[in-house]
Protein backbone atom coordinates (compact mmCIF):
# COMPACT_ATOMS: atom_id res chain seq x y z
CA UNK A 1 0.00 0.00 0.00
CA UNK A 2 2.84 2.14 0.90
CA UNK A 3 4.34 1.99 -2.37
CA UNK A 4 1.34 2.57 -4.19
CA UNK A 5 1.04 5.57 -2.24
CA UNK A 6 4.38 6.66 -3.35
CA UNK A 7 4.33 6.15 -6.93
CA UNK A 8 0.77 7.90 -7.36
CA UNK A 9 2.77 10.84 -5.23
CA UNK A 10 5.34 10.34 -7.95
CA UNK A 11 2.86 11.06 -10.53
CA UNK A 12 1.36 13.96 -9.64
CA UNK A 13 4.45 15.73 -8.89
CA UNK A 14 5.50 15.03 -11.93
CA UNK A 15 2.35 15.78 -13.76
CA UNK A 16 2.09 19.25 -11.71
CA UNK A 17 5.47 20.16 -12.92
CA UNK A 18 4.62 19.26 -16.53
CA UNK A 19 1.26 21.29 -16.38
CA UNK A 20 3.51 24.32 -15.13
CA UNK A 21 6.02 24.58 -17.95
CA UNK A 22 3.22 24.78 -20.48
CA UNK A 23 2.05 27.67 -19.36
CA UNK A 24 5.46 29.33 -20.02
CA UNK A 25 5.69 27.94 -23.61
CA UNK A 26 2.75 29.04 -24.66
CA UNK A 27 2.59 32.42 -23.20
CA UNK A 28 5.86 32.75 -25.47
CA UNK A 29 4.76 31.50 -28.79
CA UNK A 30 1.55 33.69 -28.02
CA UNK A 31 4.34 37.01 -27.46
CA UNK A 32 6.41 35.79 -30.39
CA UNK A 33 2.70 35.50 -32.88
CA UNK A 34 1.62 38.54 -31.59
CA UNK A 35 4.86 40.21 -32.30
CA UNK A 36 4.43 38.90 -35.69
CA UNK A 37 1.19 39.65 -36.34
CA UNK A 38 1.82 43.30 -35.56
CA UNK A 39 4.65 43.44 -38.15
CA UNK A 40 2.58 42.33 -40.74
CA UNK A 41 -0.05 44.94 -40.02
CA UNK A 42 2.71 47.41 -39.95
CA UNK A 43 4.39 46.35 -43.12
CA UNK A 44 0.59 46.13 -44.93
CA UNK A 45 -0.49 49.97 -43.60
CA UNK A 46 3.19 51.43 -44.76
CA UNK A 47 2.81 49.50 -47.91
CA UNK A 48 -0.64 49.98 -48.86
CA UNK A 49 -2.73 52.54 -46.14
CA UNK A 50 -0.60 55.39 -44.99
CA UNK A 51 3.43 56.38 -44.52
CA UNK A 52 5.40 58.85 -42.91
CA UNK A 53 7.92 61.11 -44.31
CA UNK A 54 10.39 63.98 -43.68
CA UNK A 55 10.85 67.10 -44.80
CA UNK A 56 14.01 67.40 -46.03
CA UNK A 57 13.84 71.02 -48.12
CA UNK A 58 12.84 74.07 -47.97
CA UNK A 59 11.00 73.83 -52.26
CA UNK A 60 7.59 73.65 -50.28
CA UNK A 61 7.60 76.84 -48.30
CA UNK A 62 5.34 78.21 -46.90
CA UNK A 63 3.00 75.32 -47.20
CA UNK A 64 5.87 72.78 -45.63
CA UNK A 65 9.16 73.65 -43.56
CA UNK A 66 12.16 72.16 -43.33
CA UNK A 67 11.70 69.26 -40.18
CA UNK A 68 7.86 68.92 -41.10
CA UNK A 69 6.75 65.22 -40.58
CA UNK A 70 4.05 64.30 -42.44
CA UNK A 71 1.78 61.26 -43.32
CA UNK A 72 0.63 59.98 -47.11
CA UNK A 73 -2.40 58.32 -48.35
CA UNK A 74 -1.19 55.57 -50.00
CA UNK A 75 -4.60 54.25 -51.26
CA UNK A 76 -5.95 57.04 -52.57
CA UNK A 77 -5.16 57.38 -56.33
CA UNK A 78 -5.39 53.64 -55.95
CA UNK A 79 -3.75 49.89 -54.78
CA UNK A 80 -0.36 49.08 -56.06
CA UNK A 81 1.84 45.63 -56.58
CA UNK A 82 4.62 46.45 -54.34
CA UNK A 83 8.16 46.99 -56.13
CA UNK A 84 6.16 46.52 -59.15
CA UNK A 85 4.09 49.89 -59.08
CA UNK A 86 1.05 48.49 -60.75
CA UNK A 87 -2.13 49.59 -59.71
CA UNK A 88 -4.40 46.58 -59.27
CA UNK A 89 -7.12 48.57 -57.88
CA UNK A 90 -7.70 51.91 -59.41
CA UNK A 91 -9.51 54.32 -56.93
CA UNK A 92 -9.18 58.60 -57.90
CA UNK A 93 -6.91 60.25 -60.02
CA UNK A 94 -3.97 63.15 -59.37
CA UNK A 95 -5.94 66.66 -59.24
CA UNK A 96 -4.33 69.94 -59.45
CA UNK A 97 -3.50 71.29 -56.40
CA UNK A 98 -2.71 67.75 -54.49
CA UNK A 99 0.49 67.58 -52.80
CA UNK A 100 2.19 64.34 -53.87
CA UNK A 101 5.06 62.22 -53.12
CA UNK A 102 6.59 60.09 -55.48
CA UNK A 103 9.40 58.55 -56.89
CA UNK A 104 12.27 61.14 -58.15
CA UNK A 105 12.09 60.17 -62.02
CA UNK A 106 16.03 60.44 -62.47
CA UNK A 107 16.81 58.62 -59.44
CA UNK A 108 13.67 56.41 -58.08
CA UNK A 109 15.96 55.63 -54.90
CA UNK A 110 15.11 58.99 -53.33
CA UNK A 111 11.47 60.17 -52.67
CA UNK A 112 9.68 64.08 -53.93
CA UNK A 113 7.46 65.95 -52.72
CA UNK A 114 5.74 68.38 -55.01
CA UNK A 115 1.96 70.32 -55.97
CA UNK A 116 0.61 69.06 -58.98
CA UNK A 117 0.22 71.73 -61.60
CA UNK A 118 -0.62 70.07 -64.56
CA UNK A 119 -2.34 66.90 -65.32
CA UNK A 120 -3.07 64.63 -68.98
CA UNK A 121 -3.35 67.10 -71.62
CA UNK A 122 -2.90 70.13 -69.95
CA UNK A 123 -0.85 72.42 -71.98
CA UNK A 124 1.67 74.36 -69.39
CA UNK A 125 3.59 77.63 -69.72
CA UNK A 126 5.75 80.25 -67.35
CA UNK A 127 6.44 83.55 -68.91
CA UNK A 128 8.07 86.03 -66.93
CA UNK A 129 7.40 84.25 -63.49
CA UNK A 130 3.65 84.01 -64.63
CA UNK A 131 2.07 80.34 -64.87
CA UNK A 132 -0.21 79.73 -67.48
CA UNK A 133 -2.37 76.34 -67.43
CA UNK A 134 -4.52 75.80 -70.62
CA UNK A 135 -3.32 79.57 -71.95
CA UNK A 136 -5.42 81.15 -68.40
CA UNK A 137 -3.44 82.85 -66.03
CA UNK A 138 -3.23 80.62 -62.89
CA UNK A 139 -2.33 82.68 -59.28
CA UNK A 140 -2.13 80.47 -57.00
CA UNK A 141 -2.02 81.43 -53.22
CA UNK A 142 0.50 78.77 -52.19
CA UNK A 143 2.86 79.81 -54.89
CA UNK A 144 5.86 81.97 -53.31
CA UNK A 145 8.11 83.82 -55.92
CA UNK A 146 10.95 85.37 -53.10
CA UNK A 147 13.98 86.57 -56.10
CA UNK A 148 12.99 89.37 -57.75
CA UNK A 149 14.86 88.35 -61.06
CA UNK A 150 13.83 86.63 -64.13
CA UNK A 151 15.90 84.49 -65.81
CA UNK A 152 15.71 83.95 -69.57
CA UNK A 153 14.71 80.57 -70.50
CA UNK A 154 18.22 80.13 -72.28
CA UNK A 155 19.57 80.44 -68.56
CA UNK A 156 17.61 78.36 -66.33
CA UNK A 157 13.82 77.29 -67.04
CA UNK A 158 12.76 78.76 -63.80
CA UNK A 159 11.14 81.71 -64.97
CA UNK A 160 10.17 81.27 -68.60
CA UNK A 161 8.98 77.85 -69.96
CA UNK A 162 7.28 75.70 -72.23
CA UNK A 163 4.17 75.55 -73.74
CA UNK A 164 4.36 72.04 -72.88
CA UNK A 165 1.66 69.54 -72.96
CA UNK A 166 1.25 66.99 -70.14
CA UNK A 167 1.49 63.47 -71.85
CA UNK A 168 -0.92 60.72 -70.12
CA UNK A 169 -0.47 59.28 -67.67
CA UNK A 170 1.85 62.00 -65.94
CA UNK A 171 2.13 64.90 -63.87
CA UNK A 172 3.81 68.22 -63.85
CA UNK A 173 4.02 69.32 -60.52
CA UNK A 174 6.15 71.99 -58.90
CA UNK A 175 7.06 73.48 -55.19
CA UNK A 176 5.07 76.33 -53.43
CA UNK A 177 8.78 77.99 -53.08
CA UNK A 178 8.57 78.87 -57.13
CA UNK A 179 11.90 80.32 -57.09
CA UNK A 180 14.01 77.48 -55.17
CA UNK A 181 12.40 74.28 -56.45
CA UNK A 182 14.11 71.78 -58.61
CA UNK A 183 11.09 70.42 -60.14
CA UNK A 184 9.70 69.17 -63.74
CA UNK A 185 10.62 72.62 -65.48
CA UNK A 186 14.06 70.95 -64.77
CA UNK A 187 13.70 67.07 -65.08
CA UNK A 188 10.43 66.67 -66.73
CA UNK A 189 7.12 65.11 -65.63
CA UNK A 190 6.29 62.56 -63.27
CA UNK A 191 4.90 58.89 -64.19
CA UNK A 192 1.74 58.18 -62.57
CA UNK A 193 3.67 55.02 -61.54
CA UNK A 194 6.07 56.79 -59.59
CA UNK A 195 3.38 57.68 -57.43
CA UNK A 196 3.74 57.36 -53.44
CA UNK A 197 0.50 58.80 -52.15
CA UNK A 198 -1.17 61.88 -51.43
CA UNK A 199 0.33 64.06 -48.14
CA UNK A 200 -2.69 64.89 -45.98
CA UNK A 201 -1.48 65.97 -42.55
CA UNK A 202 1.23 67.06 -40.73
CA UNK A 203 2.08 64.99 -37.14
CA UNK A 204 5.27 66.71 -36.02
CA UNK A 205 7.81 69.51 -36.86
CA UNK A 206 10.97 69.98 -35.38
CA UNK A 207 12.50 73.40 -36.10
CA UNK A 208 16.87 72.34 -36.26
CA UNK A 209 17.73 75.79 -35.91
CA UNK A 210 15.91 77.07 -32.85
CA UNK A 211 16.13 73.47 -31.46
CA UNK A 212 12.53 73.23 -30.89
CA UNK A 213 8.77 71.96 -31.56
CA UNK A 214 6.60 73.70 -33.67
CA UNK A 215 3.35 73.16 -31.98
CA UNK A 216 1.28 75.21 -33.99
CA UNK A 217 2.31 72.72 -37.17
CA UNK A 218 0.89 69.69 -35.20
CA UNK A 219 -2.00 68.10 -36.93
CA UNK A 220 -2.58 70.75 -39.46
CA UNK A 221 -4.49 69.38 -42.39
CA UNK A 222 -2.63 69.88 -45.94
CA UNK A 223 -4.50 71.82 -48.52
Amino acid sequence: MKFRKVIKTLKSEKSTETESEYPKKGALRENIEAILVAIVIALFIRTFVVQAFKIPSGSMKQTLQIGDHILVNKFIYGVKVPYLHETIIPLKKPRRGDIIVFKYPVDPHKDFIKRVIGIPGDEIEIRDKKLYVNQKRVNHDYGVYTDSRILSANVRPRDNFGPVTVPQHSLFVMGDNRDESFDSRFWGFVDYKALNGKAFIIYWSWDKENFGVRWNRLGQILK
